[in-house]
């Protein structure tokens, strides 16, 4: 019984660690998956290229699914603000046809888990990977 996940990135960055000897880089991933039917996860890895970094944040993602309550107008059950270091993250339901009013990661994560119909906002924050985790914070609190 295997299931289809489809996954988004969020955010590739090519980090540097200094050692004695000088620079060492590599790259950071940040992976979305879900089965557009109320389960998501979101993983976060770095590998030597950005592949082996996308390989590995897809296989992270899968480990921390979650699974979502989903009204049957395709939206939450209620209001909630979700808070995950310094990022804030405020989302409520939407009748039926209003659609997806939200950005950046928090609108891939509800596309990937089947939400069509809700209303958010990014409180406070810019570091996508804290947005990303308020938001599964959040979505998994129902």
């Amino acid at each position: 019984m295997t299931e289809e996940f489809d996954s988004k990135v969020i955010e590739i960055k090519r980090v540097t660690r200094v050692t004695e000897g000088g620079k060492r880089l590599s790259f950071r991933a940040v992976v979305v998956i879900g089965d557009r039917n109320s389960q998501v996860g979101v993983g976060v890895a770095k590998g030597a290229d950005v592949s082996m970094a996308i390989n590995k944040a897809t296989h992270k993602a899968k480990q921390s699914l979650v699974k979502i309550s989903i009204t049957k107008n395709l939206s939450i059950p209620y209001e909630i603000l979700a808070k995950y270091g310094s990022a804030e993250v405020f989302i409520k339901p939407a009748i039926l046809g209003k659609g997806l009013v939200a950005g950046g990661p928090v609108r891939i994560i509800c596309e990937l888990a089947g939400i069509k119909n809700i209303i958010s906002k990014i409180i406070r924050g810019k570091n996508k990977i804290n947005i990303a985790r308020a938001t599964i914070k959040a979505l998994s609190s129902f």
